[in-house]
């Protein structure tokens, strides 16, 4: 067991007194800015969730007093300040793009004036375009493209829920939002304004059969915006749904393999 853990453990759960647990609190959130420590690891089928991160996390917030921070022309008023030695990490940010402390980016990252919360880890090479946001725990892979306006959701509390993670070399189209532990498998294409939740049915059209999935769109699947019927009482109405069209090649690289995904299959970006 991590030495931090069983003082923020029982920090948590009101058995220690906060002050106490400061020390183990202010240890993790430096380690999580360093990568040395995630909120959520891969693991063979699945991730798994380090539900004491997160509680460590909302400690810190119950921790951390507000303040005035100064960086050049820009001033912020918050508990956590930005990140900081972006050069020596090997990552590039765009103003007024914003990083947390408590985030990790791998070098060769490009942050657009786009913002990363406390508690995210992003993989080498991945882009962050934009306004593009990328929440609280939230777990990006390597060589993944978050276009413009896209919104990965934060997950914080409860502390055993897993975040939104978007696996390897996935695309995600301009304003996508992806919230609620949604996870997106590796090399997916993730279509302009599409709106995944952890209801939200994400639905295989590409065979002579719907095949239905929800809060997971599987390795290459190219998804767009849909819509189907629902029945109310005051009547049928469509409501938003995601449509599975079709897969990227594995026969191709994954640059022609996107191109195909892309102009194939029509898909807006």
């Amino acid at each position: 067991m991590d030495p931090r853990q069983a003082p923020i453990e029982a920090a948590f759960a009101g058995e220690l007194p906060l002050d106490d647990a400061a020390e183990a609190v202010h240890a993790l959130i430096l380690s999580l800015d360093r990568g040395e420590i995630r909120v959520a690891t891969p693991a063979e089928g699945g991730w798994i969730v380090h539900e004491w991160v997160k509680k460590g996390i909302l400690l810190a917030f119950r921790l951390a007093e507000m303040e005035v921070i100064e960086i050049g022309p820009f001033e912020y008023h918050d508990k956590i300040p930005p990140k900081v030695n972006l050069a020596r990490a090997g990552i590039r940010v765009v103003p007024p793009g914003v990083a947390r402390l408590g985030s990790f980016l791998e070098p060769g990252v490009i942050l657009m004036p786009g913002y990363v919360n406390i508690g995210a880890w992003v993989g080498a090479g991945s882009m962050i375009d934009t306004w593009a946001t990328v929440g609280s725990c939230a777990q990006i892979g390597r060589g993944v493209h978050l276009s413009g306006g896209v919104g990965i959701g934060g997950v914080l509390e409860p502390p055993s829920a897993t975040p939104v993670i978007i696996e390897d070399g996935a695309f995600i189209g301009s304003r996508a939002v992806i919230v609620e532990g949604v996870r997106v498998g590796q090399e997916a294409v993730i279509g302009a304004n599409v709106v995944l939740t952890a209801s939200t049915p994400i639905i295989d059209v590409s065979g002579p059969q719907e095949v239905i999935h929800r809060g997971v769109v599987p390795p290459r699947a190219v998804v767009i915006p849909g819509v189907r019927p629902k029945v109310f009482p005051a009547g049928t109405y469509h409501v938003p749904c995601a449509l599975i069209i079709g897969q990227r090649k594995e026969s191709t690289d994954r640059k022609t393999s996107l191109n195909d995904a892309l102009r194939g299959f029509d898909v807006q970006v």
